[in-house]
């Protein structure tokens, strides 16, 4: 039992409800500009403050069967499925990182609960806000500075092409067809992606998130819904999801980045 406390994936993976049940907070709140630690949370249809065992993360739901205790009211399943989410995330790198220590699982699960919170207020609002993308730029040149002192100058110079990079883009294509095809928190999570991830990752990045939108576009045709070249595509959660992916599986981008380029 000691062995299962002490292991590097026990607290991360049980702290992700909990992770969770904050990211729907912050997922509610921040796009609208709601105050996200000193509000208390209520039900939106009777206004009834909520109790600790109300918002206990995934039992509590399935406790109150999916309604609000006071009014009856159906919760809907965003709750649930956010911290579901958050506990995926720390599975998946609890699994990638197993032979790592603890420090760099809970590193992973941070990266990948903000790149979770980014890519959901992106896909339902279109927005990227800079509370989250600027701090998550500047914690991956900061960890760096720590971790890996002389790949400063690299994540640094990777964090600058990466935002001049998709800011061109964003140009070219408003001059060309006249709307924006890209916003600006896409090119600071490029940015992010960087300084996390540093030069050689990017070209990767920006071509996984441009397939995975292509996907995200095929999907929906699929799904029924009239798609056009002007039809709006929230770009934040491909870039995430490459992000993430280039960055928990660094030695695999390394290897591929080494076999494009012939580095060594």
């Amino acid at each position: 039992m000691t062995d299962v406390f002490d292991s590097a994936w026990f607290w991360p993976i049980l702290a992700a409800p909990f992770v969770g049940s904050f990211l729907g907070v912050l997922i509610v709140r921040l796009p609208v500009g709601a105050p996200v630690v000193f509000a208390r949370s209520a039900c939106p249809h009777c206004g009834t403050r909520l109790t600790a065992r109300d918002m206990l993360p995934i039992v509590g739901f399935l406790l109150l069967r999916g309604r609000c205790r006071h009014c009856g009211h159906a919760i809907g399943w965003f709750h649930p499925a956010i911290e579901l989410a958050a506990v995926v995330v720390a599975l998946w790198a609890a699994v990638a990182l197993r032979d790592a220590g603890p420090g760099t699982v809970w590193i992973a699960c941070g990266l990948g609960w903000t790149l979770l919170t980014l890519a959901w207020i992106d896909g339902i609002t279109f927005l990227l806000p800079d509370v989250l993308t600027l701090p998550l730029l500047l914690a991956g040149l900061v960890l760096t500075l720590f971790c890996e002192p002389e790949a400063l100058t690299d994540r640094s110079l990777a964090a600058v092409v990466g935002y001049l990079a998709f800011q061109g883009l964003a140009f070219a294509y408003r001059h060309l067809r006249g709307q924006d095809g890209l916003g600006g928190g896409d090119a600071k999570l490029l940015a992010a992606a960087g300084a996390w991830c540093g030069v050689a990752a990017l070209p990767f990045i920006v071509l996984g998130s441009a397939l995975l939108g292509l996907l995200a576009a095929l999907a929906l045709a699929l799904a029924g819904r009239g798609m056009t070249s002007r039809t709006p595509i929230p770009f934040g959660p491909c870039i995430a999801l490459a992000f993430w992916l280039a960055w928990l599986h660094a030695g695999a981008w390394g290897s591929l980045a080494e076999l494009v380029w012939g580095a060594g």
